[in-house]
């Protein structure tokens, strides 16, 4: 028989969380998949692997409730009601009446207003010292999906802290006092999201909140859906801002001609969420000929995206960064039934806040070390120092 290919990569250590790459780079050399004991499942390298991961519908996004049940009820009513934490059919009626929503126009008619809140956040900087993560990439985005669904600005330092808490949660084993912040956020999140509901059920408006009020979906379920977009809705866009920023501005890089693309890259050059975990709802053979495995019924397999989009049997020069990369197939929002709702507005808001940036501050440079958030699944940096000089 056949053994299983393993690997020991210590998902915790400071050199790795720092930067992952180098050591994906090593393993995928060896395995494109391989069972991971401290954590209890597979892990999965390449980019074919980690495609067929996210497209095979055997292997689910199945919520399990964290335990203990009682003191994580908070926590666990809001993931076990959201449509990424569950496969379908629930999952396409729990995504239907939100992807409708979308649909109607919110996004496009969003994008004077990004490009009015960025000019607003950038004037009011010191251009000779400022932090454009603090000061810019978190609030734009959260003031930019508090819009969309319809929640008041007033809310918006509120939201940040409350999804930051959250998604501390998605680390691999989150300690006591993560948890603990963690279902007081949900309760508070959730508290918020319900008053807002049953005041436009009262009174409409035109936002996303109100369309979602008025679907199928139950109270717990449009709670969860609004949750779920106010988190991914701006955790992706702070970190894909800052990870890629930093990036150019490392290598004296700026914007290529088409932003767009410089977008795509900066998804795939360091990716803003490394690990995507799925459940084996029966055999499932990942991998191809001698290199594969096979995942059992219940068995844990993790989707690496970082590993992915830097697998040079797709990419060329795969640690280079190259602002006018084309075609760039990376696997950041996903593929399957699960890529990612938010993607037309990620990258639109993306598009609208690096063009606005350098348009302002063409010169922009680092003026200090930037400080990450030192966790591993969700990738990103808390303070970026920079300056520049007006345009």
């Amino acid at each position: 028989m056949r053994s299983v290919p393993t690997t020991s990569l210590d998902l915790h250590d400071p050199a790795f969380v720092t930067d992952p790459y180098p050591f994906f780079a090593e393993q995928r050399s060896r395995h494109p998949v391989a069972w991971h004991e401290p954590s209890g499942m597979y892990l999965t390298f390449a980019h074919a692997t980690v495609g067929q991961v996210q497209r095979d519908r055997r292997l689910g996004r199945i919520w399990q409730d964290r335990e203990p049940l009682a003191e994580l009820e908070p926590f666990n009513l809001l993931h076990r009601n959201q449509m990424m934490e569950n496969e379908p059919p629930e999952h396409t009626r729990l995504r239907r009446p939100v992807a409708r929503a979308f649909g109607r126009g919110h996004i496009e008619r969003l994008r004077p207003r990004v490009r009015e809140l960025s000019a607003e956040l950038l004037a009011d900087v010191d251009p000779g010292g400022f932090d454009v993560v603090a000061d810019y990439a978190e609030p734009l985005p959260v003031l930019v999906i508090a819009d969309l669904l319809g929640v008041p600005r007033s809310h918006a330092h509120e939201l940040r802290d409350w999804s930051q808490a959250i998604v501390r949660m998605y680390e691999v084993a989150p300690s006591a006092a993560t948890t603990a912040a963690a279902v007081r956020a949900a309760t508070e999140f959730a508290a918020l999201v319900r008053d807002l509901v049953a005041e436009r059920r009262a009174r409409p408006a035109d936002d996303l909140v109100t369309d979602l009020a008025g679907t199928e979906l139950s109270d717990d379920e449009v709670v969860a859906a609004v949750v779920l977009l106010l988190n991914a809705g701006h955790e992706a866009s702070v970190n894909v801002f800052g990870n890629g920023l930093v990036a150019m501005l490392r290598r004296g890089l700026r914007p290529g001609a088409e932003v767009p693309l410089t977008v795509e890259e900066m998804l795939r050059f360091d990716s803003a969420l490394q690990l995507f975990e799925r459940t084996a709802t029966e055999d499932v053979e990942v991998g191809t000929g001698d290199d594969s495995v096979v995942v059992e019924r219940g068995q844990r397999i993790a989707a690496l995206l970082g590993a992915a989009n830097r697998d040079p049997a797709v990419f060329d020069a795969p640690d280079e960064l190259r602002v006018d990369r084309d075609p760039n197939p990376h696997l950041a929002f996903g593929v399957g039934v699960h890529f990612c709702l938010g993607a037309p507005l990620a990258r639109m808001e993306l598009a609208e806040s690096v063009t606005t940036l350098f348009d302002t501050f063409p010169d922009l440079q680092l003026a200090g070390d930037p400080v990450s958030r030192g966790t591993f699944v969700l990738r990103g940096h808390r303070h970026v120092p920079v300056r520049g000089t007006h345009a």
